[in-house]
């Protein structure tokens, strides 16, 4: 997939650079599906005005290993005792997705996760869960500044339930808004279905998001749908890509703190 010129970023002035980091990635014309319908009509109800009023671009954060540490890569075959290809040998192919949709309570979760029916100490899934739930590095901070600089953020996440106990922990309402998870809006990214979801919630042209995510098909989806996609690494390398598009990441507020 190519990075898109200046002229794709609608109202995401790019600074002038010879090089784009190919960690960002928008539709152009050369990448566009003729298939695709642009979803037009959820700029129907906003008037010039409000656009006026809003500050654009709206940011889409991933949660896990984007803002979070997932522990389910890190702690959670240790829990059951076993190499993460064990546990993906051994659990039920859909329970997990299942639970992620909120299609299935967590106690159904524990009768269906593994494929023979095993019994497994959920409270004490649940309590490794929470232990292992953490900002990544630098990523709380990039948070505050962009909230400092009054950007709108909002969660767009693959998760169950459980995202209210990483709420619990961490506060990220501090910073953002839960307002897209699978397990609320019954749909899992990349289904194209959950991102136009998104933008008619939004009521925005779809070029005016910004989406981080971890993995790259989710954002290769959202750039599908025309939404401008940014492939997270680290906290870093997101800060210079956000600085290259133009969005304002000032370091004032921490500079008074310190």
């Amino acid at each position: 997939m190519r990075v898109a010129g200046a002229a794709t970023l609608i109202s995401i002035p790019l600074k002038p650079s010879k090089s784009k980091p190919t960690r960002i990635m928008a539709l152009n014309s050369s990448n566009k599906n003729k298939n695709m319908n642009p979803p037009t009509v959820a700029m129907a109800s906003l008037s010039g005005k409000e656009n006026e009023k809003r500050k654009l671009p709206i940011l889409l954060f991933d949660i896990m290993d984007t803002i979070v540490r997932d522990p389910f890569y890190h702690d959670v075959p240790a829990f059951f005792g076993m190499s993460m290809k064990e546990l993906i040998e051994c659990k039920h192919p859909n329970a997990w997705i299942e639970f992620e949709m909120g299609m299935i309570s967590e106690m159904e979760l524990a009768r269906k996760f593994f494929k023979d029916g095993r019994p497994f100490d959920l409270e004490g899934l649940k309590i490794c869960m929470k232990k292992g739930y953490s900002y990544l590095d630098g990523v709380e901070e990039l948070l505050h500044e962009l909230k400092q600089n009054n950007y709108e953020m909002h969660a767009f996440t693959n998760y169950p339930i459980w995202y209210e106990t990483i709420e619990d922990k961490l506060k990220i309402s501090t910073y953002l808004s839960w307002t897209f998870c699978s397990c609320v809006i019954g749909k899992r990214k990349p289904d194209p279905d959950f991102y136009l979801e998104v933008l008619r919630q939004l009521k925005v042209h779809p070029a005016n998001c910004i989406f981080i995510d971890d993995r790259i098909r989710n954002v290769e989806a959202a750039v599908e749908v025309g939404i401008v996609g940014l492939h997270f690494k680290n906290a870093n390398l997101l800060r210079d890509d956000l600085s290259q598009m133009g969005i304002n990441i000032s370091t004032d507020e921490c500079q008074k703190k310190s």
